[in-house]
């Protein structure tokens, strides 16, 4: 891997709410987020940060996480209370598209997409533990995520895969042939094939990566898929995860308790569709921590977290 490049900020922009985890642009270069009360916000005037106006679009009742825009008229959120809705975004209108699979109720739903053929795919991070405790999920290393699909007229998904380590964002390939899933416990990029030989199956897209990677975004096929890194590696984790489930079971319950502090290195990943890391950008002692979402917007490179009070405007990388 090359030497990372330089993550440089440009502003801070306060939104008057806490936890944007998600942030996704649209044509016009407004930014959507969803923050912990329930909200759903759109950032208009990015180009200009001093006059930046926050719009409450609608509210969810619960934690919206990752969303996916529908034209300009309507977002697609998975809700960690919730499931998988749809907002209007003209009228606010919150509707559930799916609140359980085979029985079990969706909790801890994470990031969606929505496919030309108006298929929906989105993941779940953990049957086992719920938003407020992500961190011993983990450090159990649960395996426990999801890839689910919710066919055009449908409201019962299916189940793609499972025993993801922590599933977590998700983008198409350019020509929608597969699915690049985060995986943040393994470190990894996971690839799900949707067309030809290999449908239906499973494998490595890019793995060894140097930070947790959480939600994934890119503008369209000919755009880079964009990886925030929620986090660096940890040594000591990489070793407890190797060990015993009765060892990291035990590990995972006593996290429960533990207060969780981000370290001040925050980093965002470009890849390619061939899994090539194009821009690897780091900062080391930032004062905006755990970067859990990466867009571009009006000439912006915006960044999301799930603890911040707004968002982080950064200089875009130069094209290579």
């Amino acid at each position: 891997m090359d030497r990372p490049e330089a993550l440089l900020a440009r502003r801070y922009v306060a939104i008057g709410g806490r936890g944007p985890e998600d942030v996704v642009a649209d044509a016009r270069g407004r930014v959507l987020t969803g923050v912990e009360d329930g909200r759903i916000l759109r950032l208009d005037g990015l180009s200009d940060p001093e006059t930046v106006r926050v719009e409450t679009l609608a509210d969810t009742g619960g934690r919206p996480l990752g969303l996916e825009l529908l034209g300009d008229d309507a977002l697609l959120v998975c809700d960690a209370e919730r499931g998988l809705l749809r907002v209007d975004l003209g009228d606010g209108t919150v509707r559930v598209l799916a609140d359980s699979v085979a029985g079990e109720p969706l909790r801890f739903c994470s990031n969606v997409v929505a496919l030309s053929d108006g298929s929906v795919y989105f993941t779940v991070s953990s049957r086992r533990y719920p938003l407020h405790q992500w961190l011993a999920d983990i450090v159990e290393h649960t395996g426990t995520g999801r890839l689910l699909r919710l066919a055009p007229d449908s409201d019962t998904p299916e189940v793609l895969l499972d025993g993801l380590q922590f599933a977590n964002g998700l983008a198409p390939g350019a020509d929608e042939s597969f699915l690049v899933i985060a995986e943040t416990g393994a470190y990894r990029l996971t690839r799900y094939w949707l067309t030809g030989p290999q449908a239906g199956r499973s494998d490595v897209f890019a793995e060894d990566l140097p930070g947790m990677p959480d939600n994934i975004w890119r503008a369209g096929p000919d755009g880079p898929i964009w990886v925030a890194l929620a986090g660096p590696r940890v040594a000591p984790l990489d070793l407890l995860h190797r060990g015993s489930d009765a060892v990291r079971h035990t590990a995972g319950r006593i996290a429960v308790h533990v207060p969780f502090h981000p370290t001040g290195m925050i980093g965002a990943l470009a890849v390619d569709d061939a899994g090539r890391i194009v821009h690897h950008l780091v900062a080391r002692g930032s004062s905006f921590r755990m970067v859990t979402s990466a867009c571009e917007a009006a000439g912006h490179l915006v960044l999301g977290s799930l603890r911040e009070r707004g968002v982080a405007l950064c200089e875009p990388p130069v094209p290579k």
